[in-house]
């Protein structure tokens, strides 16, 4: 169904897209691998990502160098998959929750394209609140209220415009805010300088290591439901290796240096006498990049309008994928997106605006609650796309109210899915509930690595038991795993 794009037609995509969940025709195609680094890259370095890696040495009183390790390995290890999903548009074409339905059915992915819709909002309100917090932190006539409001508007006006819109504004970023990075370490090590205390704030213990390997390594895994959508526009031959590793590198960087600069600043708060639990990251680190606050921290923020369009726009374009199930013949364009959108917004709002008080200790939940639920997903995702069908899809299936060959439900995966996601809770080790097992271990949460370990090998075999003898023909050419290196 897909074929390599007539490069000279790419000229002729028209600036506000109007695509939104319908296959990218191959004269609609265009860009190269380098735009998967630079839309990674430039988005996640922001405010959010700085106030996650900060979890290190304040939530989970880490001591800075255990923190560094546990945030490198979290970014590696989940960055894999992360890259693998994205290596998976420019074969399909499609937005990723689209060819969920190749994996669970028709009627079977929507249970998860909801769970992805809730995701997306989880991220979108707190991309407000701790944009909002910073605008607030750097200017006295921004309210906190202001800032979650402005930050929204400028997300909703990305979103509107989409693919194109949203790339270039990451490569903006990645230039701009990538100095601005440099820039706050620089001060930060050699200007204001480390206490001779620094490394002796906080303690080795392994539920905060593990915890901070979690919780990086589900920043990266929390793409996985969408980072095929900012690829799905590339041209078949752009090759899933060019694609894997220029996502890979681009998140993986993107996210590495702002964590450390968040664990850094948290230590720093900490041996400047604040306690551990009630550190403000946002604050610390304004007050510790004087003069260059403003400009610094402003920059940071137009990060979070970065990630929150893409969020958005991800959002919108799976609320209209739960609505094309019921209705096929339906594919929305512009219009509906924008719609869509402003919708979504104003629900992240209301969110933001009330729960904004106590929010990391939301944020900590929900991260915990995403991986619980991501795990299992992106693990049935890519052993059927890697191991059993090599990237040959019938995409014109994807759009059937029946599923086509995929049926309405595949109850192989979603038996694999819940029996991934019930695995996990013995080993979870959260605010609200801890396992036996996880509470035998000292509060040590592995639950994401037994969800991996378990679902992956039982997804496999159950399939190749059980997998219909009606498997679609090869309709691109086939994808291995052994491509992407």
């Amino acid at each position: 169904m897909t074929t390599r794009s007539n490069p000279a037609a790419a000229t002729e995509v028209p600036r506000l897209e109007d695509k939104t969940i319908q296959p990218i025709p191959a004269d609609e195609r265009h860009g190269k691998a380098r735009d998967l680094f630079t839309i990674w890259f430039g988005s996640n370095i922001m405010i959010m990502t700085i106030v996650t890696g900060g979890l290190a040495t304040t939530v989970f009183g880490l001591n800075f160098v255990p923190a560094i390790v546990g945030i490198i390995i979290g970014n590696i290890v989940g960055g894999v998959f992360m890259a693998l999903h994205s290596a998976q548009g420019p074969q399909l074409g499609v937005a990723q929750m689209i060819q969920t339905r190749g994996q669970f059915g028709s009627f079977g992915a929507l249970l998860i394209v909801a769970i992805v819709v809730i995701m997306y909002v989880g991220f979108f309100a707190a991309n407000l609140v701790f944009g909002g917090e910073a605008m607030a932190a750097v200017s006295p006539v921004v309210s906190v209220d202001g800032g979650i409001i402005i930050i929204g508007i400028v997300s909703v006006v990305a979103t509107i415009f989409g693919y194109r819109l949203i790339h270039a504004y990451a490569r903006f970023l990645s230039v701009v805010a990538g100095v601005a990075l440099l820039l706050a370490f620089a001060w930060i090590l050699l200007v204001h300088g480390l206490p001779s205390t620094f490394l002796d704030q906080g303690n080795f213990n392994w539920a905060g290591f593990m915890g901070t390997i979690s919780v990086s390594a589900l920043w990266q895994l929390a793409y996985a439901p969408y980072v095929s959508d900012y690829s799905r526009y590339m041209p078949q031959g752009t090759g899933s290796a060019p694609a894997f590793w220029a996502s890979y590198s681009g998140c993986v960087l993107g996210t590495l240096f702002p964590m450390i600069l968040g664990a850094l600043v948290g230590t720093l708060a900490v041996a400047f006498g604040h306690d551990a639990a009630s550190v403000d990251i946002v604050g610390s680190i304004g007050a510790m990049l004087q003069p260059w606050t403003i400009a610094v921290i402003g920059i940071f923020c137009l990060g979070v309008a970065a990630s929150n369009a893409m969020n958005l726009y991800c959002g919108v374009l799976c609320t209209l994928t739960i609505g094309q199930t019921f209705k096929p013949s339906w594919l929305p364009r512009a219009k509906t997106r924008t719609i869509g959108a402003i919708i979504i917004f104003l629900l992240a709002l209301l969110i933001a605006l009330f729960a904004r008080d106590n929010f990391i200790l939301f944020y900590t939940n929900f991260l915990s609650f995403l991986m619980y639920v991501l795990v299992p997903w992106t693990a049935i995702n890519l052993v059927d796309y890697y191991l059993l069908r090599h990237g040959d899809y019938r995409v014109e299936d994807f759009f059937k109210r029946d599923g086509g060959v995929y049926g309405r439900f595949n109850w192989v995966a979603i038996g694999a899915y819940i029996a991934g996601a019930l695995i996990q809770v013995p080993f979870s080790a959260t605010a609200i509930f801890t396992g036996p097992v996880a509470a035998a271990m000292g509060g040590v949460d592995i639950s994401w690595l037994v969800g991996l370990l378990v679902v992956a090998p039982l997804y496999y075999f159950s399939a190749r038991i059980f997998r219909k003898k009606s498997d679609p023909a090869p309709v691109h050419t086939p994808v291995l795993a052994t491509d992407l290196v």
